[in-house]
């Protein structure tokens, strides 16, 4: 299972970028790398709770949809997959299906995007489709009943602390991928380590090593 943003795409500086932007803009003094470390691979709505909880801002209405959409039109001028990813997924002789916190729409025009959505098709679960998003369980178990997979057979491929809490939870396997742009904090991937994840890497060239490993 490959997480999306951040493991396929290189999105996270662009949508950390542009939800920074929109919570300065309702009187949230946060910045970008702030957002990065508590925010990334959290759901929209997770994070809304915790900007009222936070900060005491409740965000009007209109606010999630707003930065949505300056997100995708950000997306449609400078997003790119992640290098390499395409060959080494194309190469996969094992059932492979994302599973990601992003929204539907956003998963298909992204995906789309960069060319990767022919590679999954009927294989994108959203954390839309479940009760609680990362770090619960709940995605990653809904994914792989969806691909008649057991957990502990599974491999998670994800880039942020909650969704290696959220498989490691689900009794998955799961490796830290640090190749993403908005990883120039720690490309040890110390973090993901300390979160439950078996390896850590960052060329999709190594991508069959840790299947032939895990």
């Amino acid at each position: 299972m490959f997480d999306c943003d951040g493991v396929l795409i290189d999105s996270e500086p662009i949508s950390l970028a542009r939800l920074t932007a929109g919570l300065n803009r309702i009187g949230v003094d946060i910045d970008v790398e702030t957002v990065r470390a508590r925010f990334a691979g959290t759901a929209m709505t997770s994070i809304m709770g915790h900007v009222a909880a936070d900060y005491g801002i409740c965000v009007p209405d209109g606010f999630v949809e707003a930065v949505k959409a300056d997100t995708l039109r950000a997306f449609d001028r400078e997003l790119r997959a992640m290098r390499g990813v395409a060959e080494a997924v194309a190469a996969l002789t094992l059932p492979a299906c994302v599973a990601s916190s992003s929204d539907p729409v956003r998963l298909r025009h992204s995906l789309g995007l960069t060319g990767l959505l022919p590679l999954f098709e009927g294989r994108v679960f959203s954390s839309a489709e479940v009760a609680r998003g990362k770090p619960f369980p709940d995605l990653f178990l809904h994914a792989a009943a969806r691909m008649g997979a057991a957990p502990e057979g599974c491999l998670v491929i994800e880039d942020s602390v909650p969704g290696v809490t959220a498989a490691r939870a689900a009794g998955m396997n799961v490796v830290g991928f640090t190749g993403g742009g908005h990883w120039g904090h720690d490309r040890a991937g110390a973090d993901l380590a300390a979160a439950g994840a078996s390896r850590i890497f960052r060329d999709y060239a190594d991508l069959a090593d840790i299947l032939r490993g895990a």
